[in-house]
């Protein structure tokens, strides 16, 4: 991604892309955290891994983990309205069971979840975080899986995500498509054109749903996420130009918390060697993304 993402939507993507826009809204009014547990995928624990978790964290048995569960198909709400669920969900479920431990998974504003770690409000933090400088200033961050950015529009549409100055785009906020977005609209102004209007939104799915009601003219947002969008659109959206800057995806940790950091990096790699890693990531459709060296901190 490259988001710095949110959440606390009732409705998941997937439902809430394809409903009107006041539908969509009453997913993203609250501040207030929710909880949901997906169903655990099939991974066997580990007891030589479980041994290395840090003794406070054993000793609380489980893994609280904030999430902006608005951001399919990595996190997003089922249709019970109240589950978690997605590939990120699925695989860190894996993770800790690799570890021994259960998940607790909250939904948070995507811009509140990394100092919510700081804080010790969450044990973890997993929210398709793209990995950079900046973030690894506050958080020790586990690499997992990879992404691009990715536009997309209202089929037929004629939009140039190289040249979109005038237009109305619709990005999450604080992510880094919404970087991303600024940055385009400033050189526009510079060569004289008119600027980009940038749209930011709390919920991916309303960003999502701006573009399918026709309120703004484009979205950019992480690679799996923009084509999961299109793809539960129902053919109202169409991918546009090709996927972008690459970069990790990051599990957020504590920065006083380096040894449970790279227990989880251990557990991705057992996850991988075992088969499970493929399995979930196929099965959300995202095995493009995937990684074969998990890594504390790694530099660009």
């Amino acid at each position: 991604m490259f988001r710095s993402h949110s959440g606390r939507a009732i409705l998941g993507l997937a439902a809430a892309a394809a409903l009107t826009l006041s539908a969509a809204a009453c997913g993203s009014e609250s501040d207030e955290t929710s909880t949901g547990t997906a169903s655990l995928p099939s991974a066997s624990a580990d007891t030589a891994l479980a041994a290395k978790v840090p003794a406070d964290i054993k000793a609380a048995g489980k893994l609280v983990i904030g999430t902006d569960s608005t951001y399919a198909p990595s996190e997003f709400i089922d249709t019970d309205g109240k589950s978690i669920v997605g590939f990120d969900v699925d695989l860190f479920n894996a993770v800790g069971q690799k570890l021994g431990l259960t998940t607790e998974w909250q939904t948070a504003k995507f811009d509140s979840i990394i100092p919510g770690v700081g804080s010790g409000k969450y044990t973890v933090g997993v929210s398709s975080f793209t990995i950079n400088a900046d973030r690894m200033k506050e958080v020790n961050m586990i690499s997992y899986f990879s992404a691009g950015t990715q536009w997309a529009a209202k089929t037929g549409a004629t939009v140039n995500p190289d040249d979109a100055c005038g237009k109305k785009i619709a990005v999450q906020t604080a992510t880094v498509q919404a970087d991303d977005i600024a940055a385009r609209s400033k050189k526009c102004v510079e060569a004289g054109k008119a600027k980009i209007t940038v749209d930011q939104y709390q919920a991916q799915s309303d960003a999502t749903n701006a573009v399918v009601t026709g309120k703004d003219d484009a979205m950019l947002a992480d690679s799996p996420v923009t084509a999961y969008a299109v793809k539960q659109t129902g053919g109202q959206l169409a991918l546009l130009g090709d996927i972008y800057d690459s970069a990790p995806y990051g599990y957020a940790v504590g920065k006083s918390q380096t040894e449970f950091a790279n227990v989880i990096a251990e557990a991705v790699k057992a996850l991988i060697a075992d088969g499970t890693y493929k399995s979930i990531l196929d099965k959300w459709g995202v095995g493009a993304g995937a990684i074969g060296a998990p890594a504390v901190n790694p530099q660009a």
